[in-house]
């Protein structure tokens, strides 16, 4: 079965998102902050998480994380039972919000960046 191709979805950044812009802006003006870092930031401000797959949460909990369910789910701040959720194939729930963020932000930069 093919993949679809999934379109990037972009939005206005809330509060905190527009706060984090601004400052990036200003660091950059200064500096301080390298032109890729800053794309990089407003990529992370206005680009929607993918919806994460069963098969992709894992590996970014197994791979990546190398952590069990119990103690990944506390990182994200979400049930154990949420994460096998996520997990299990037939259950059709997926990461949103700022579960999704995080593990965004985990696939790209890796744990170091959250903890």
């Amino acid at each position: 079965m093919p993949r679809k191709h999934v379109a990037r979805r972009t939005r206005r950044p809330d509060p905190v998102s527009a706060d984090l812009l601004e400052t990036a802006h200003d660091l950059a003006t200064l500096g301080h902050l390298t032109k890729p870092d800053l794309a990089h930031i407003k990529a992370l401000c206005f680009e929607e998480p993918p919806e994460y797959s069963p098969r992709r949460v894992a590996a970014i909990r197994t791979r990546t994380a190398k952590m069990s369910q119990a103690v990944f789910a506390k990182l994200l701040n979400v049930s154990t039972s949420t994460v096998q959720k996520w997990e299990a194939p037939g259950a059709g729930k997926h990461p949103s919000g700022a579960a999704a963020k995080l593990l965004q932000v985990i696939e790209r930069k890796g744990l170091e960046a959250i903890v």
